[in-house]
């Protein structure tokens, strides 16, 4: 939690275009490498909303 404030902090900091098309997300009970499926920490739920907002962030500003 501490290094999520830490990212969240910085991003505050960081140039208003920056902020304006960033946002941080933090899945309760989803520990480090949940996104990936071959390993026991391995959160569906939370894989699969990670996964839909980065195409949309993708979409969103053409890349």
């Amino acid at each position: 939690m501490e290094s999520f404030e830490r990212m969240e902090a910085a991003l505050k900091e960081a140039s208003p275009a920056v902020a304006k098309a960033s946002s941080l997300v933090l899945y309760d009970q989803a520990p480090h490498a949940f996104h990936a499926d071959y390993r026991p920490s391995y959160r569906k739920d939370a894989a699969d909303d990670g996964w839909k907002r980065m195409l949309a962030w993708f979409r969103q500003h053409g890349l």
